[in-house]
């Protein structure tokens, strides 16, 4: 054992025998064996950081963290991890309000060891308390729950007082992982709240927010706050979760494999546009317009899933955007037992059906007609996965799937036809630019105020492994040029580089591990 580690053992013995909590972990900088020199750091400029996520304590599970991955992570020329951890591995018999120290302890070696390889560290509340993106729902709300809101700001309170003057060069806060689907006042109520915990016992901490829209969209009011953002790297998802057990069905039973570049129709799911938390550009109708000399056809429409219940309207639009018609009109109510629905899909966090339909309605459309458009006039969301076209030029009918993202804007197609051949216009490519356009360019804004990392990225391993490749680069090569640090969700597991799963790696043994080496190379280049 070495001195430094008895020195450590020292320190966090004491308690056990009832002290208070005391800053346990000294500054590396006079003992330390840091391999890499860490950059000083500021919430307005984040450094470069490369790294990973370790996962030891995500989700439930509740393991030590790994001294070697840390040492490996040095050695291959990184120097940043990030621990999502889940409360409910550090708290006592189910009390949210008593501390598991043990649990504690292991959470301190993994800062140590930090230290010791010269990796910063970066704490996550994956699951905090009152808030997660995981399964089950938390009981009370920290956005709604005054209570939920005073314990999570007790256990960011605790984690700052406990390593209260290590250096932000060697340590951060992230308060919650991705969080979605709230109104801007109480999410700033919590943010300010939890901030102010942290900095009253440790001022000078850097506290690191992940954006909106499950960390897609950055947070202007969080300046106030003096905090950084953090980002995704998952989009396009059907790159990133093609056929992942945990994600939604289109995704997981993909039958085709994700390309990239790519080209294809996205924003398939059709909101109300009385539905909370949506943007604008969600809340125009789907549009299909349509070539002036196609005449009378027939237009068809494949449902794919409907949330809570929707009104669908089909109408037909002419050339001066006015609706002539209804082509189409019905109300889904998924529910319990039988129907017109082939999956019963029970949401009891929201209280919902979310049933899957994959239903073909198929409408008249007649001569004269610029455009069809599709509205969910009342309910929730409806989401569609296949759209077909066929009139007297082109008689055969034209498919083209679609992608219902929940990210994307309101669709918008072109029926077009030449010598007889129908085909779709208007789809999206996305590539590189695509990439930078709709996910670095928007959080240059942003970066007038505050600093940016990208806190996860990566594929799961049934994406075909050069189309990964292909991906990551274009993305690293975004982020480089944008100037940020990134994470990738796995060092090891079905997301990262090492002991991923995939069939189609010829791996390297890495010290007992299997490591991919193209995608190895692939980051050290980046």
């Amino acid at each position: 054992m070495t001195a430094d580690r008895r020195d450590f053992l020292k320190k966090t013995a004491l308690l056990t025998l009832g002290a208070a909590l005391p800053n346990v972990l000294e500054s590396a900088s006079a003992k330390s064996t840091e391999k890499n020199v860490l950059p000083d750091v500021s919430w307005r400029k984040l450094p470069r950081w490369r790294g990973f996520n370790l996962l030891e304590k995500f989700n439930g599970r509740n393991q030590r963290f790994v001294e070697d991955d840390f040492r490996m992570i040095s050695d291959l020329g990184f120097n940043f991890v990030r621990l999502p951890m889940d409360y409910r591995m550090w708290i006592t018999d189910g009390d949210w309000r008593k501390f598991d120290e043990k649990t504690l302890r292991e959470i301190d070696e993994a800062i140590e060891w930090g230290q010791k390889y010269g990796i910063h560290t970066m704490v996550n509340f994956h699951r905090a308390p009152g808030y997660t993106v995981a399964k089950p729902q938390e009981e009370k709300l920290v956005w709604e729950s005054e209570e939920a809101l005073d314990v999570c700001a007790l256990h960011w309170r605790t984690f700052a007082k406990r390593y209260a003057g290590i250096p932000a060069k060697n340590l951060s806060f992230n308060l919650f992982n991705e969080p979605s689907n709230v109104e801007i006042a109480p999410f700033m109520k919590v943010h300010r709240t939890l901030c102010e915990a942290v900095r009253a016992e440790d001022p000078k901490r850097l506290i690191v927010c992940d954006g909106m829209s499950w960390g897609t969209k950055p947070t202007m009011e969080l300046a106030e706050l003096q905090v950084a953002q953090a980002t995704r790297g998952y989009m396009p998802m059907e790159i990133s979760h093609y056929r992942a057990s945990w994600v939604g069905e289109q995704l997981r039973d993909m039958k085709d494999p994700p390309q990239w570049p790519s080209v294809q129709a996205s924003g398939g799911t059709i909101f109300y546009p009385g539905k909370a938390g949506i943007r604008e550009d969600q809340k125009t109708p789907t549009i299909f317009r349509l070539a002036s000399r196609c005449g009378a056809g027939q237009f068809r429409v494949r449902i794919r899933q409907v949330s809570s219940f929707a009104h669908l309207l089909a109408e037909a639009v002419d050339a001066d955007g006015n609706v002539t018609r209804t082509l189409f009109d019905r109300e889904y109510r998924p529910g319990p037992g039988t129907g017109d629905w082939v999956e019963v899909v029970h949401k009891p966090e929201w209280n919902c059906f979310q049933n899957i339909y994959h239903k073909d309605e198929v409408f008249e459309v007649p001569a004269g007609t610029a455009a069809v458009q599709l509205r969910v006039t009342s309910g929730d969301w409806l989401a569609i996965e296949e759209v077909g076209f066929r009139c007297s030029a082109v008689p055969q009918e034209v498919v083209q799937k679609v992608s219902s993202d929940w990210r994307s804007p309101a669709m918008e197609m072109r029926f077009c036809f030449q010598k007889g051949r129908g085909f779709w216009d208007g789809l999206e490519k996305r590539d590189a630019q695509w990439h930078w356009n709709e996910y670095v360019k928007p959080w240059k804004q942003w970066e007038r105020l505050g600093g940016v990392m990208v806190g996860e990225f990566g594929a799961y391993n049934q994406t075909p492994h050069e189309t990964v490749l292909a991906w990551m680069r274009d993305l690293m090569s975004n982020w480089k040029k944008a100037g940020w640090g990134w994470a990738m969700w796995n060092f090891r597991g079905s997301i990262g580089v090492m002991e991923s799963g995939r069939s189609d790696v010829q791996y390297e043994n890495w010290h007992g591990l299997k490591m991919d080496r193209k995608m190895m190379d692939l980051l050290q280049e980046f």
